[in-house]
């Protein structure tokens, strides 16, 4: 559980949320302090560290007005943290770092709450007959349990990969959606409901 924070954290907290939501940008740190009354940067910057050390705020050192409160999502859009990669041909380890945040509008979510939406990145292409190539960010709502015939992405031996999901009888089928592939079969005594990482709820394509 975080830290409480003072009276004065909670407002250069709301400050910089404010500014996010009306321009689309943190403020400065002069503007920080020029709303809250404080002269010194320095003194701005001593309520920003501690917000980052209760856990509610994250800096980017290298780029200008990189402020961002861990719980801010604008209105009508949400971001998406990438936290590593998945094959959709051999399975490569998804690991959890977040190599990049993708922000999309909410309403390519759904009613899924984008607090249970993680990203990953596709290698491969044994997902292309559904769209799903290699290069692209696909988005899995966390769940550990699936549909028949649902895209999933799965833990398979220490590994992760996406598929689509069927069970049958005494084994579970992970099927690729590339007729040149063969599918993964997992005996059900093998295979756990938290062996389901999520359900992929969307894709994402960068154009170059």
């Amino acid at each position: 559980m975080r830290q409480a924070l003072t009276a004065r954290q909670q407002q250069a907290l709301d400050f910089i949320s404010y500014c996010l939501r009306e321009r689309g940008y943190p403020p400065t740190l002069r503007e920080i302090g020029e709303h809250m009354g404080i002269r010194s940067t320095n003194g701005v910057n001593d309520h920003l560290k501690a917000l980052e050390r209760k856990g509610y705020l994250v800096r980017e050192e290298l780029k200008s007005r990189a402020l961002r409160p861990v719980d801010f999502e604008p209105e009508g859009s949400a971001e998406i943290p990438i936290i590593g990669k998945v094959a959709a041909g051999q399975p490569i380890l998804a690991q959890e770092d977040v190599l990049d945040r993708v922000r999309v509008d909410r309403f390519f979510l759904g009613a899924v709450q984008a607090k249970e939406v993680f990203g990953l990145v596709i290698q491969g292409d044994s997902m292309i007959e559904d769209g799903i190539h290699d290069g692209d960010y696909i988005f899995v709502r966390k769940q550990q349990t699936a549909e028949q015939g649902e895209t999933v992405v799965v833990m398979v031996d220490g590994e992760a990969t996406c598929k689509r999901f069927f069970r049958e009888g005494d084994r579970v089928r992970l099927q690729p959606a590339n007729e040149t592939m063969q599918p993964i079969y997992v005996h059900a005594s093998q295979f756990r409901d938290v062996d389901i990482l999520g359900k992929v709820v969307g894709v994402y394509r960068k154009m170059h």
